[in-house]
């Protein structure tokens, strides 16, 4: 079995029921944004919370944008990897179609952020999700909203070395 088919086959026991409170497992070990073994990612770990999933996370250096600031696109890539936790709660592979990030005040590398991101609806194979990021008791600092749509695992496939 080569390490996409094992990939594969690990996420078919990923999206299925978490209990509410549980650390919910990385994407896979090299995932840029909560992949435990990527020496460049962000090693974000998620909690689930009711219909919610939950993570804090603190940029840092490899993160940098402007000097001090983490670059927006790092931002993204955090606010999209969230996102890909709500899957485990909607027992279903998806894949972002749309994603749009606000950027309501410049995040600070260093500084404590708290993550929270929910699905908003559904319709068919769509899900409408957003999240919200704030430091540690105050207000929001990025908002994002995106478009995910649902996708048999085979469609993973694609990315396969030929």
């Amino acid at each position: 079995m080569t390490s996409l088919d094992e990939l594969l086959a690990s996420w078919n026991e990923k999206f299925r029921p978490h209990e509410d409170g549980a650390r919910l497992p990385p994407h896979h070990d090299h995932c840029l944004a909560c992949g435990p073994d990527n020496p460049h990612g962000h090693h974000l770990t998620v909690q689930r919370r009711g219909d919610e999933v939950h993570a804090v996370h603190v940029f840092d250096e490899r993160h940098v944008g402007a000097p001090g600031i983490a670059h927006g696109g790092a931002v993204a890539t955090v606010l999209d990897d969230l996102f890909g936790f709500l899957l485990y709660l909607t027992g279903s592979p998806a894949v972002t179609r749309k994603l749009e990030v606000r950027y309501d005040s410049p995040v600070i590398l260093g500084t404590t952020y708290e993550l929270a991101a929910r699905v908003v609806r559904t319709e068919g194979r769509k899900l409408f999700v957003e999240a919200d990021m704030s430091e540690t008791g105050g207000p929001t600092v990025a908002f994002a909203s995106a478009l995910f749509l649902r996708v048999d695992v085979t469609h993973f496939d694609q990315g396969r070395p030929r």
